[in-house]
């Protein structure tokens, strides 16, 4: 039997946003308000019957701000209180939210509840605010259950209708309500009078094994993204920055490069020099397939690596993750070729 536990207990991790904003009374100016009085401001959670907590960030971070640190503080958080809490709701800021779910789907390795990311385009103080939805339904699934597990054992984004995994996730509108699509992967549930789920979708681990959160992460990774015209010196000044370790290119098509004898020298020198290339596309959807071309079949001689159909935030996640576990070279090489966690289809 699928549903919801009676007396399941959430917690509401508040990183900041434009959901937590309301409209101070005197000045008219957009402030976050304080996630302990939840309920004054959304008194349908009492509705729901679930034990509820929240913890925010002190003080709350504007999405543009997060990063590794932060994705570091999300996950101890979670770590720390994975046995009292039957799943996670982390509001957060939409501009880098697929960053974040991307990031969290490899940092809490074995994961076995809910974490489910989801936030707003109107402050949750307004009268039109798609936040309460957003909220409540995001609380819903994390309580949700099948025979005594969760339901959605994984990190997610859920935002109007839909509930995507994180790591397929792109922002895909600035101001529309549906800001968030997953153009090469289903959705995993959509809320509609009632929630329906694609249990075929949802990922499951193989063994239930205890939580194993990741701290570290690289940050010498960059993105290149290729363009009609770009220079020697612009791919050069990205390539021979220090410490570099890993690029995630963004090519055209299903994985296309000018075929310029420089490009294809100064992809070799990085590749010889131990940094990672991995090849993704600029389209919205569907991937890198560098056999199909000639100028994608010149981009794999000299070392580059296919990013399937991976997103750039997912891919810059993944690198991070990689290199921060301290891995050589070939072995990142090598984990960029598997699905670790859903994150690519490789057929």
């Amino acid at each position: 039997m699928s549903g919801y536990k009676s007396d399941a207990s959430i917690l509401i991790i508040y990183t900041g946003g434009t959901i937590g904003m309301i409209e101070n009374p005197i000045t008219g100016a957009l402030e976050a308000f304080n996630f302990q009085h939840l309920e004054e401001h959304v008194p349908e959670l009492k509705k729901l019957g679930y034990a509820v907590s929240a913890i925010q960030f002190n003080p709350p971070m504007d999405s543009s701000d997060m990063g590794p640190d932060s994705w570091e503080k999300i996950v101890r958080v979670i770590a720390d209180n994975y046995h009292v809490y039957d799943g996670f709701v982390v509001l957060h800021g939409t501009d880098t939210m697929a960053f974040t779910a991307s990031a969290l789907s490899f940092m809490l390795e074995n994961l076995s509840k809910p974490v489910i990311l989801t936030g707003s385009q109107l402050p949750i103080g307004m009268l039109r605010t798609d936040g309460k939805e957003n909220l409540i339904t995001a609380i819903e699934i994390a309580a949700a259950q099948e025979n005594g597990l969760p339901l959605v054992p994984e990190v997610c984004i859920f935002f109007e209708n839909d509930l995507m995994r994180g790591n397929r996730t792109s922002k895909s509108s600035a101001d529309n309500f549906n800001a968030f699509r997953s153009y090469n992967y289903p959705t995993l549930a959509h809320a509609g009078i009632t929630i329906k789920y694609d249990l075929s979708q949802i990922y499951r681990p193989l063994s239930r094994k205890p939580l194993k959160p990741h701290y570290l992460l690289d940050r010498n990774v960059a993105i290149l993204k290729i363009f009609p015209g770009i220079s020697p010196q612009v791919v050069e000044s990205i390539l021979n920055t220090p410490n570099l370790k890993g690029v995630v290119m963004e090519t055209f098509g299903s994985g296309n490069a000018p075929s310029f004898d420089w490009l294809m020298d100064l992809l070799r020198d990085a590749v010889n020099r131990g940094i990672v290339i991995m090849n993704v596309t600029q389209c919205i959807a569907g991937g890198v397939e560098m056999h199909r071309y000639e100028t994608g079949r010149k981009l794999l001689d000299v070392g580059v690596v296919s990013g399937y159909d991976s997103t750039t935030e997912c891919a810059v996640a993944k690198m991070m993750f990689l290199f921060g576990q301290g891995m050589s070279q070939k072995e990142v090489k090598e984990h960029l070729n598997c699905s670790l966690i859903g994150e690519i289809t490789i057929s």
